[in-house]
């Protein structure tokens, strides 16, 4: 590799050193609402927060009325009422205040959350005026004029209804802590409960137990490590300095080294010159000689052909400098091979040595091709 393409690659690769960083700060943001739930990894709020300050399935949102809500894809949306970043619970409540209609059809799957602890609810749909005249406790939001309807932990006790009361469904619902059946009642609690959550993946327990802030190893890794935490906007301080202070000091040097390599190493009459000097110098000897040179169409008639980008030269030549001026090769130059032993060099310089030596520069033991013509 030549000097300038080494100092063109340096060149390149001094500034994705510069601009390189730990994975980005991101310090926690909230919606400013009632319940002013702070989003911190492995949530993310959008659009305070940037889609790398979280994980996959953890994007929140803040409602018109400030209030944190999470989308479950197959159940719509919630609002955020906690979230506990070192137990990894998440919990979250009904908007619309009716929290029993949603259950009929909640189903946390596609989501990166599971239920905490289960308890299933069974309910039913009977006419209005036998859930009135029985005192039975109705759920208000589901029932209309016509019919009500009832819940219970206890299938027993939805099984001995009435006929006229139907079985609609039997739900398991995510709640903080385990419940034991009540035998003998309806309730409307299930209406007026909380959702808990969990979450396994990524796990930031550890991170948040020993007040570390939990997020990406780095901006391309799906790995998760524990940081210190920063004050806000002042992220990375030191090593803004040691990149400002690094493009300063290397910045000038590196250019005015660009541009000096550039004026020297590309200019065609001095790398000729060079070439040409040598291959003479090398030809000249120490003491007169009888020279014994091949003639111009001789020299002429040895194949030469043009360089690809791959620089590969022809035969068993595995050089990728020509041996009589120590040069690189380089594509679209030319270079002659000697037709006894193959061996190529640059045209300039091959011609000029076969002008006062009849063999190859290499293989000087080879018949010369001035003999053989003979």
């Amino acid at each position: 590799m030549t000097f300038s393409k080494q100092l063109f690659l340096f060149f390149f690769s001094l500034f994705p050193l510069l601009h390189a960083s730990h994975p980005q700060e991101c310090s926690s943001s909230s919606c400013g609402g009632r319940e002013d739930t702070h989003v911190r990894f492995p949530f993310w709020l959008l659009p305070k927060q940037p889609e790398s300050c979280g994980h996959a399935g953890f994007d929140l949102h803040c409602t018109l009325n400030h209030e944190t809500a999470l989308e479950l894809p197959n159940s719509g949306a919630y609002l955020v009422r906690e979230i506990d970043y070192t137990s990894q619970h998440i919990r979250l409540y009904d908007p619309e205040d009716c929290l029993a209609g949603k259950l009929l059809t909640f189903d946390v799957s596609g989501s990166p959350f599971s239920a905490l602890y289960l308890v299933k609810y069974t309910f039913l749909s009977c006419p209005y005026e036998v859930a009135k005249s029985s005192g039975f406790d109705s759920i208000p939001c589901l029932g209309n004029s016509t019919s009500s309807f009832l819940a219970t932990t206890s299938f027993d006790l939805a099984k001995s209804m009435l006929p006229s009361c139907q079985i609609v469904k039997t739900v398991a619902i995510p709640v903080s802590r385990p419940v034991v059946s009540k035998k003998s009642i309806f309730s409307t609690d299930v209406n007026d409960q909380d959702l808990w959550l969990k979450w396994d993946s990524p796990s930031c327990s550890d991170c948040e137990r020993d007040h570390l802030r939990c997020g990406f190893i780095s901006n391309a890794s799906l790995e998760v490590k524990c940081f210190p935490f920063e004050r806000s906007g002042h992220n990375n301080t030191g090593l803004q300095v040691l990149k400002i202070v690094s493009l300063a000091i290397f910045g000038p040097v590196i250019i005015f080294a660009t541009c000096i390599a550039i004026g020297v190493f590309t200019s065609d009459r001095f790398t000729s010159g060079r070439r040409r000097n040598v291959a003479i110098a090398a030809a000249q000897p120490n003491e007169v000689q009888v020279t014994t040179g091949l003639d111009e169409s001789t020299i002429e008639s040895y194949k030469k052909m043009e360089l690809g980008e791959s620089r590969r030269l022809p035969g068993t030549n595995d050089d990728i400098v020509c041996p009589i001026c120590l040069s690189e090769y380089a594509s679209k130059e030319t270079v002659r091979c000697i037709p006894e032993c193959d061996h190529c060099f640059h045209i300039g310089c091959i011609d000029a040595w076969l002008k006062i030596h009849g063999s190859c520069p290499l293989c000087r033991n080879s018949p010369s091709p001035a003999r053989e013509a003979v």
